[in-house]
């Protein structure tokens, strides 16, 4: 290759090929190169367009270009880059963007992908003879970790690419990469680490877990800054129609939305659950007067009709896809000129995220809308669009690595080459979650996975690894290895039925000879539908016929409101900093002329009834209603928190003989209700941080939830199997070892490492503790009580919370609309 070139560090071919497109490179993508040329670790934070993946690739497609030039067919297979990302569907679309200046160019580079979805025969093919760079997910990468001979796979990788670093780091997901990404650098240390991201608010925390050195006290990472792009336009769509006091669908938005889908080239619609996402569809193609190519994308659709929606987004013939989170992490479709949030985004990051799905272009104008569903997203979508306009970002804090997750990741390593305990916890030490570990829990860890623990030692099933004369420590058997990889991953979701669609004229008879598989829904919600029961799913109307033990049969049908299907996960809890946006605007007047005209007088009725929630203290409401007392407090610290609230709060009211009957909580407020009066209770007692200390224990050791939250740290950690060679257990089966082990476990080995790990999973995950003690501490002796004769405008959002049921369609829309005019006239009245 001629070395001359107008752009020093840029070789006379990409400056051409850079020339070509009209660009010039900018000046991130060139301090990528810097970095690489000196072997450094880097961070790129860009903003979404700005060129951050061709920045984190071009170090490697320059060095791949002088390897190739000149070599033939025959040359050696080696894998050079490895590229991680947390979406099958990212992983894809950068490995088709990826072609386009590898085409070119006319680079002979060997790029391809490797997700859950790749069949085995290309799987082991890509074993013997890796490509020069592979796309791939975190999972896969630990299934490489947890298969022999990973030093001669590895041997000459030169860079690791970490996309969405900040999707990835203070999760699960993260902690399992991590401890892959140093078992990696013991193979070959001197690969260099890329991490990507639009939106990261803790820049050094997450350089430092990128780090292949975190324990230094002097950060390793170099970070480079791109320039900032153009500003987004984000407005929030106020309907003609009533804003609904509570609901989170949007029907009553919906022609709005269908408005704004006609005056764009290609819409995304986003919404928060895979329940919003099959109605939003259902009721849009409802009112498709103008038969507008509409599609829909979300996890549990099966991957032959995900694959499908991304080549018709990719090649143009679509209008609109409602989507989940399973596209907003950065696809890049340049035909996108309008993102459409349907519910409130939960964190101005996420938002953010999505706003660059528009134009994907650094110097073009995003365009985006917000669609509030209720009258508290109203709130809380003003508050994320300020937030956006001041460039403010939230995230999740970065955390200790889970014990769950080490023991999982410690028996992958006993499956691919064996290891020596002692160089194994070095090697762990130099993954950021873990630097802290200290020895006597890696030990109590290592010992775990060897036998299951002094109160499972007994039973030969739990032994999983032994150690040979040679001192090294290997997988028990090759029967062991294999049900460890097919178990591989931190995402435990609630057991899933295949869905799989049979003739509607021989129904239930044709079980057997079920045709296509549409995609999956959780066993519970099976557990409620009939024969012949109607169902939203894929975008279609389905007969329920019945069930196998994997399977849940289906025919096509059409049918007067059907149900929806509502999943338990893939649900955003509110963050912190959004919350407390929300607080302030609820206390300052002064902000609400910036509101709709129904949600301003929803306030000021609030004002003048009862009185605003004040940013530092706690509002708490306590009235009648037929014949129940209620008390109602506004935390605004997301459904987890309250939820958790509530329990302990019933606990004391109990004790109190008070008499209570149940909680209900939704994002921004709790409501409990007794049989006696609660207005004289002191409430400075009652909600006083100390309830965070005795009740919670006694509650944890009791709550069904606590044996939720175990039984998710068995599967991870591999002490419990969803999968089996030829067989799956079904989520009872599962449930039934899980809650046996959790039993034996709390009274023979209380301080079981798994009971540790589901303790800390309890206080971060599940319950939110840490948010909800944070809140308690901080309005300590701040409590405005407050005894009405009545419910408070404010309060009626929750109250209709109370007896809703977890299937959602038109008609539960309704009900909540009939439901809330009764409330809201008791609400209103003088």
């Amino acid at each position: 290759m001629d070395n001359a070139s107008p752009v020093p560090g840029l070789p006379p071919l990409f400056d051409r090929w850079f020339a070509s497109r009209g660009w010039q490179p900018r000046a991130h993508q060139l301090a990528m190169l810097e970095a690489a040329k000196a072997g450094e670790d880097v961070l790129l934070t860009a903003p979404t367009g700005g060129g951050k993946t061709l920045g984190g690739f071009l170090p490697s497609l320059i060095e791949l270009a002088g390897m190739v030039e000149g070599a033939g067919k025959d040359r050696p297979h080696a894998l050079h880059t490895l590229y991680i990302s947390p979406l099958k569907a990212l992983s894809q679309d950068v490995a088709r963007n990826l072609m386009v200046p590898v085409d070119e160019m006319g680079l002979k580079l060997r790029i391809e992908t490797r997700t859950g979805d790749t069949p085995q025969s290309k799987r082991a093919r890509q074993r013997a003879a890796p490509p020069d760079i592979l796309l791939t997910t975190p999972e896969q990468l630990a299934l490489f970790v947890a298969q022999e001979n990973g030093a001669a796979f590895f041997a000459d990788l030169k860079a690791v690419i970490v996309d969405e670093v900040h999707a990835l780091a203070p999760q699960k997901r993260g902690d399992l990469l991590a401890l892959g990404l140093a078992a990696i650098s013991h193979y070959a240390p001197t690969a260099r680490r890329i991490g990507l991201s639009a939106t990261v608010k803790d820049v050094e925390g997450h350089a430092r877990w990128l780090s292949r050195d975190p324990q230094s006290l002097k950060l390793a990472t170099r970070i480079v800054r791109g320039a900032a792009g153009a500003e987004p336009e984000v407005s929030i769509l106020t309907p003609d129609a009533r804003i609904p006091w509570a609901g989170h669908m949007g029907q009553h938005a919906m022609e709005g939305v269908y408005e704004l889908l006609k005056t764009a080239r290609t819409a995304l619609v986003f919404v928060n659950t895979r329940s919003q996402a099959e109605f939003a569809f259902q009721q849009l193609w409802r009112i498709n007067e103008d038969n507008l190519a509409i599609a829909l994308h979300h996890g549990s659709l099966s991957v032959e009709q995900r694959r499908k929606v991304e080549g018709a987004m990719a090649a143009g013939k679509l209008r609109a896809v409602v989507c989940t989170s399973t596209l907003d992490l950065g696809i890049d479709w340049g035909d996108v000129d309008l993102v459409v949030q349907l519910g409130a985004p939960k964190g101005t990051s996420r938002l953010i995220q999505r706003l660059g799905r528009a134009n994907h272009r650094l110097d073009e104008v995003s365009r985006a809308v917000l669609v509030p569903t209720n009258r508290f997203e109203h709130l809380e979508c003003l508050s994320a669009r300020d937030a956006v306009a001041e460039h403010a970002l939230d995230g999740e804090p970065l955390k200790s690595g889970a014990l769950d997750v080490l023991a999982q990741h410690v028996m992958g390593r006993a499956c691919g080459d064996p290891f020596e305990a002692d160089a194994l916890y070095a090697e762990i030490c130099r993954a950021a979650p873990y630097t802290g570990l200290p020895r006597e829990t890696f030990d109590r860890v290592l010992e775990f996975v060897a036998t299951g623990g002094y109160a499972l030692g007994s039973y030969d099933r739990f032994c999983r690894i032994v150690k040979g004369r040679d001192g090294l420590w290997r997988a028990r058997d090759r029967n062991a290895a294999q049900r460890h990889r097919l178990n591989i991953g931190t995402i435990v979701e609630s057991p899933m039925l295949d869905v799989r669609v049979v003739s509607a004229r021989s129904g239930a008879k044709s079980l057997r000879a079920a045709g296509p598989r549409l995609g999956q829904l959780e066993e519970w919600f099976a557990d409620q539908l009939s024969p012949g029961d109607t169902f939203l799913f894929a975008g279609q109307v389905l007969r329920f016929e019945g069930t196998s033990q994997t399977d849940l049969f289906v025919s096509r049908a059409s049918g007067e409101d059907p149900k929806v299907p509502s999943w338990q996960g893939g649900k955003f809890p509110l963050s912190t900093y959004l919350a407390a946006r929300v607080r302030k605007l609820v206390s300052e007047p002064e902000q609400w002329p910036k509101l709709p005209d129904q949600v301003r007088e929803w306030l000021e009725m609030q004002q003048l009834r009862s009185r605003l929630p004040q940013a530092d203290r706690l509002l708490v409401e306590t009235f009648p209603r037929a014949g129940k007392h209620y008390l109602v407090c506004y935390p605004f610290e997301g459904r987890l928190a309250h939820a958790t609230l509530g329990v302990l709060l019933t606990r004391r009211l109990e004790r109190l003989g008070l008499k209570p009957l149940g909680y209900v909580a939704n994002e921004y407020a709790l409501s409990v209700w007794a049989l006696e009066d609660m207005a004289g209770v002191d409430f400075a007692a009652l909600f006083s941080p100390d309830l965070m200390g005795d009740d919670l224990d006694a509650w944890l050791n009791e709550s069904v939830l606590m044996q939720r939250t175990f039984r998710h740290c068995a599967l991870i950690s591999g002490l419990i199997e969803r999968r089996h060679p030829g067989l799956e257990k079904t989520g009872r089966q599962v449930n039934f070892s899980s809650d046996l082990i959790y039993n034996v476990l709390r009274e023979h080995e209380p301080d079981h490492i798994l009971l540790q790990a589901a303790w800390a999973d309890a206080a971060t995950g599940l319950l939110d503790i840490r948010r909800l003690s944070d809140r308690l501490a901080a309005i300590e002796g701040r409590i405005d009580a407050i005894s009405l004769e009545r419910i408070s405008p404010l309060a009626v959002p929750v109250m209709l919370e109370i007896g809703r049921e977890p299937v959602y369609g038109e008609a539960h829309e309704a009900i909540l609309e009939a439901a809330s005019e009764d409330l809201i006239e008791e609400a209103a009245r003088p």
